[in-house]
């Protein structure tokens, strides 16, 4: 167990399904106290009874501001305690511009923009009093090497990434001037095998794979976790950055 998580209590955006599964069970085995969110009651009644005590879920669709804001104020009223933010909900859509309907990109963008960027601003902003007020408190974004160099099927997905990268930079600046106790890190994920990447790429890795390594940049307040294969894109996007959007693209 680590001694820099065990007895804090974490809330996790998605924490049901996929990666964000990964992070509530690890969450719980390094001693923390869990407060799972994401939309899908089934999956969560699953996590509630594989957890017991160690979580708590909470239905609630993160696209919508009136959800967020109840959000909010639950955990403001009910766990005062908080200290780790992980915001790992996402929605990643494939859309040709020039073949789908104009509505049908319209809606899914505005879906992505929603959940991705809205969602995770909007959160972390209504969080971040709760989380100032603990004596260390962590901040984790989950972002994408799609932020890096983007591919051709997924322009709004990969849009939201690059701005959550831009964001995590800026207020991970303004917590080193006005609230050094709140680490800011930025989590890029590599292709992992999860319910968002059916039937896309090769070579995923698993969901727990991925959340060990949040998990272990957590526990160590780096500034970026680069998870699984995004290592070598960072390494090839600084030496051969043509290269590395030909390849992603």
């Amino acid at each position: 167990m680590n001694n820099a998580l065990a007895g804090r209590r974490a809330l996790v955006t998605g924490g049901a399904r996929g990666i964000g599964l990964e992070l509530s069970r690890q969450l719980i085995a390094q001693g923390c106290t869990v407060v799972a969110v994401g939309r899908n009651m089934q999956h969560l009644n699953a996590l509630q009874s594989e957890g017991g005590p160690n979580v708590t879920t909470v239905q609630a669709d993160l696209s919508q501001q009136a959800e967020i804001d109840r959000l909010v104020a639950l955990i403001t009223a009910e766990h005062p305690d908080l200290s780790i933010l992980i915001n790992n909900a996402g929605l990643q859509q494939e859309m040709n511009l020039f073949a789908d309907p104009a509505e049908a990109s319209i809606i899914s963008a505005r879906q992505e923009i929603g959940l991705n960027l809205d969602g995770l601003v909007s959160l972390t902003l209504g969080l971040l009093p709760n989380l100032a007020a603990q004596s260390r408190s962590a901040i984790v974004n989950i972002s994408s090497g799609l932020a890096i160099a983007p591919k051709a099927a997924s322009p709004v997905y990969c849009a939201t990434k690059a701005a959550t990268r831009a964001f995590s930079q800026a207020l991970r600046y303004q917590c080193e001037d006005s609230a050094p106790h709140i680490t800011v890190t930025e989590a890029i994920m590599a292709l992992v095998d999860a319910d968002m990447t059916a039937g896309r790429g090769s070579g995923k890795i698993t969901a727990h794979r991925a959340a060990t390594e949040v998990i272990a940049g957590l526990a160590r307040g780096q500034p970026e976790v680069w998870v699984g294969k995004a290592k070598m894109l960072r390494v090839l996007n600084r030496l051969l950055p043509a290269v590395a959007a030909r390849i992603m693209r």
